[in-house]
């Protein structure tokens, strides 16, 4: 096999790691399992950034030889399958592809899209629409491939202006990604987040808890972002003229109708989706777990008489590859505490530093670790750990910085690449105008800053209005 440069660097990196820590003078209050865990890790990390290998793979390869060399039994491997966010995950993915079979999401995109009547009102009427669908479909890239449909009409109904086609296509990932934080079911790495800090500190973070923190910065980063690619792909000219989309419009280019009384299955399936989100939202009142929530509306979104999908079809669409990636890398989280190493990583961290320049630099490498991993859960299982433990160690709220993390960590709009929805809008299955890689670089620029700078206002002033101090108390 013929390495990159890159890769050969990354490999001669994690050996040396592994070299080191296979010297028992190194590190002498380092035990066995640490050493272990942490070459175990090293060789993950560096496999995830270089290796051409699924980050799936690479995880249960970690996952099985931390169990196959005792740092962590096989029930500690086996159990993160049965956590209950990744049942909230499967539920959430069930009734999403019962909400996809109706053209619910068409619908409501008619009916806010065609009510602009200027360019910045179709920018952040889409933006709304699209912070919506964090609700409806978990995952980044679900949520992309529901809303293509959608910029293609909305392109073919602006193919006369192909500026803002071009500036549509930039819009939709970048919202899709920054407003995932809205919802606990927004990307994998938010489970990811959930579970690290529940092996580590002991606390769970629930889906009603994560919604009041995460929806009020999805809504100000996402409508800021909207402005900043406004800003940063049309000029004065094309943002003056005069926007008119209609449902006819819409309707050319949508298999199901956008318009009209809702049809019996689109009635069943909006009462269903209505039903499962507040429930979600009203949990501290009845005290029903999201997750059986979610198991609940996914048997009615599959059942023979009130469904609207059949659950073999909806199964097909739940990411397994994703929650196996989850199971695994939760397995490599608990065995960096119960061994010891994360501790040992940040030891030697000073405990003086002041609360808000440590919260900065967390959010700044969280900021800028698309760069270095290109998948967002392989970030949140390499960073949310090594940051949580040094919260600990710093005073800081282990809570404030894990979230911090991976609100940060939402951002990766730097390359075609960096995400799965920013690739499948610069490469759309139509051709159709879209942006290039020196427009998303004009916007990374601006919102990189952008965005870091919310992050920190929310977690430093927002947050701790809401219940999650800086301090821990």
């Amino acid at each position: 096999m013929n390495l990159s440069l890159r890769q050969a660097a990354w490999l001669c990196a994690a050996l040396s790691v592994c070299a080191l820590l296979a010297v028992p003078g190194v590190l002498p209050s380092l035990g066995g399992d640490a050493r272990l865990t942490l070459a175990v890790f090293a060789l993950a990390t560096c496999a995830w950034i270089a290796a051409p290998v699924d980050d799936t793979y690479v995880a249960l390869g970690a996952g099985l030889a931390l169990t196959a060399t005792g740092v962590i039994s096989s029930d500690t491997l086996f159990a993160t399958l049965g956590d209950a966010t990744i049942w909230l995950l499967i539920c959430a993915f069930v009734i999403a592809a019962a909400v996809t079979r109706t053209g619910l999401a068409g619908r409501a995109a008619a009916f806010l899209v065609s009510g602009a009547r200027s360019v910045r009102q179709l920018v952040h009427l889409t933006t709304a629409a699209l912070v919506v669908t964090a609700f409806a479909v978990p995952a980044t890239s679900g949520r992309a491939a529901l809303a293509l449909p959608v910029f293609l009409a909305l392109a073919r109904a602006l193919s006369g202006r192909r500026r803002l086609v071009v500036m549509l296509a930039l819009l939709f990932p970048t919202v899709i990604l920054l407003s995932a934080v809205a919802t606990l079911i927004g990307a994998g790495a938010h489970l990811i987040t959930v579970g690290v800090l529940f092996e580590q500190t002991g606390q769970r973070i629930g889906f009603v808890e994560w919604l009041v923190l995460g929806l009020p910065l999805a809504v100000v980063a996402s409508h800021l972002a909207a402005e900043a690619v406004l800003l940063t792909t049309t000029s004065r000219a094309d943002r003056k003229g005069p926007v008119r989309i209609t449902a006819e419009q819409l309707q050319e280019h949508s298999p199901t109708p956008v318009t009209g009384p809702l049809g019996t299955a689109e009635a069943r399936c909006a009462v269903l989706l209505a039903t499962v989100v507040a429930l979600w939202c009203s949990e501290p009142l009845h005290g029903v777990p999201p997750a059986l929530v979610a198991l609940i509306g996914a048997v009615v979104a599959a059942s023979p008489a009130l469904g609207t999908v059949g659950l073999k079809d909806a199964l097909r669409t739940v990411p397994w590859p994703l929650l196996l990636f989850m199971a695994a890398t939760t397995a490599m989280g608990v065995a960096l505490v119960d061994s010891g190493a994360a501790g040992h990583l940040t030891g030697g961290l000073p405990g003086s530093v002041p609360p808000w320049l440590f919260l900065t630099v967390v959010v700044l490498v969280s900021t800028a670790a698309h760069l270095v991993l290109q998948s967002r859960s392989a970030r949140s299982s390499v960073l949310v750990p090594l940051v949580v433990a040094a919260a600990v160690g710093s005073g800081v709220n282990p809570v404030a910085a894990a979230l911090a993390s991976t609100a940060a960590a939402g951002f990766c709009h730097t390359l075609p690449a960096s995400a799965k929805p920013v690739t499948l809008f610069f490469e759309p299955p139509e051709k159709v105008p879209t942006f290039t890689p020196r427009d998303l670089l004009r916007l990374s620029a601006l919102l990189a800053p952008l965005s870091a700078a919310v992050v920190l206002l929310f977690v430093l002033l927002v947050w701790p209005l809401l219940g999650v101090p800086v301090l821990p108390e």
